[in-house]
């Protein structure tokens, strides 16, 4: 079965390691690392990292039509900062996966996908 990961934590102010820093490498392997994970075991699907909230166009659509907003549409301190789309063979080795996510402060919602249309 397939499954979705969304990742959401509080964004970053600026407390991100500057690209190139050690500190800012270490992190990447780890990400690295993980992904290879999902790859080597044959779970990968796809995944991708989000840019700031603040570069989010929001649109709300009722019956009357549709309005776009810039910026998230809900309040909230946590933001969806990225996701996974895997393969695995139930939802307990999907929350295993998940919980391996090298994010030491974070929510992850694991939600299984009910039609993807590029599946054989």
């Amino acid at each position: 079965m397939d499954y979705m990961i969304l990742l959401h934590s509080e964004e970053a102010d600026g407390d991100m390691p500057a690209p190139g820093s050690p500190e800012f490498e270490a992190m990447m392997g780890e990400w690295m690392a993980y992904n290879q994970r999902l790859i080597d075991g044959g779970h990968w699907i796809g995944g991708a990292s989000l840019t700031p909230s603040g570069m989010t166009t929001t649109i709300a659509k009722t019956p009357d039509g549709a309005t776009v907003t810039d910026g998230p549409f809900m309040e909230t301190k946590e933001v969806m900062g990225g996701y996974y789309v895997i393969s695995a063979a139930d939802l307990d080795e999907a929350i295993e996966l998940a919980t391996a996510v090298p994010m030491p402060h974070c929510n992850i919602e694991v939600r299984p996908i009910a039609f993807r249309p590029d599946a054989d």
